[in-house]
């Protein structure tokens, strides 16, 4: 009996180190694709005022680089370094605090070659319980790197810049240690797809050890994308501040059980000026339902800013319909 105990219990630690040499190896093989993409960016002086420092991870094979907008800031340019020894200077292309992401371009020669890219993945396709890699390079020459799991998905993060406020959706959640250093860098699957920003470290008063990441997918593509061609995003905007509210009863559907109550309608804004008032439960915009405060963000696009839309509420029991036309919004 003695012997049988003593092979189950040999078999079962042979069981547990196979099973650790492959999270190893899922892990490292993250780190060799990566790493040579993500670099330490450093911006004035790393202290008080304009400047700071982070990580940021080469999207594009033009010298293109991703990081958090809060690791620029206000600055114009700075110095990034890779795990290779290799060195630049770099232009912030442009920078979008409202979705807490920047685009860097290094300053090369036409005779040197760009770091590696790194391949972009599609958070939408995230399951809680994947595993993630968190690689940073806050040192320059000795890079960051934790594992752990998807803990997380859909979370909201609120950003500020000026008097603009946004949530930004569908923020990733993980157990993956993160330190301040490593804000800008990559999280990605175990295939190396970078599928999130690392942003955000949560306090204790949430959750110990949980880190936040801007999710990579169609949303933020298009963040980007604006960001390298024109060095800003920007977005339309209606004067308003509200927050989700159930459905009356005569409008709930299986479908649709919640809308937008107005709660608060800047003065001379554009909701003003069409007639929205505080109160109002905001139905459908643009012939658009409008479920929550993200689907409303997400109908907030640049092609809607000064073009007359139409406006749905629910106001004193029944269905009143506005005609608004949404500014720019500007921080």
């Amino acid at each position: 009996m003695t012997t049988a105990v003593a092979g189950t219990l040999d078999h079962e630690t042979a069981d547990d180190a196979v099973a650790l040499d492959a999270y190893s190896a899922a892990v490292s093989s993250v780190v060799r694709a990566l790493a040579p993409a993500v670099s330490s960016v450093r911006v004035g002086g790393g202290g008080p005022g304009p400047g700071g420092s982070g990580s940021a991870v080469v999207v594009s094979p033009d010298g293109l680089l991703v990081t958090s907008a809060h690791v620029v800031r206000h600055a114009q340019g700075g110095k990034a370094a890779f795990s290779s020894g290799a060195e630049w200077e770099f232009d912030v292309a442009g920078a979008d605090p409202l979705s807490d992401l920047a685009v860097l371009r290094l300053r090369m020669s036409a005779q040197e070659t760009s770091p590696p890219a790194a391949t972009l993945g599609d958070a939408e396709r995230l399951v809680v319980g994947q595993l993630v890699v968190a690689v940073g390079n806050p040192l320059g020459f000795a890079g960051s790197v934790s594992a752990g799991v998807v803990s997380g998905l859909g979370r909201s993060l609120a950003t500020t810049s000026g008097n603009a406020t946004r949530v930004v959706d569908d923020v990733i959640q993980t157990d993956a240690a993160l330190h301040p250093g490593n804000s800008g860098g990559a999280l990605a699957d175990s295939r190396a797809r970078v599928v999130g920003i690392n942003t955000a470290v949560v306090g204790p008063w949430v959750g110990q050890g949980l880190g936040m990441a801007v999710p990579i997918n169609a949303g933020t593509r298009r963040i980007i994308a604006s960001l390298i061609k024109d060095g800003k995003v920007r977005r339309a905007h209606l004067g308003i501040g509200g927050g989700p509210r159930p459905l009356p009863p005569a409008l709930r559907g299986p479908d649709r059980k919640v809308a937008v109550e107005v709660t608060m309608v800047v003065g001379g804004g554009p909701a003003a000026r069409g007639g929205v008032r505080a109160g109002d439960l905001l139905l459908s915009l643009d012939g658009e339902p409008v479920e929550g405060i993200a689907k409303l963000q997400a109908l907030m696009t640049e092609q809607r800013i000064g073009r007359p839309l139409a406006l749905s509420v629910w106001r004193e029991d029944r269905v009143v319909d506005l005609v608004v036309i949404p500014g720019e919004l500007t921080a």
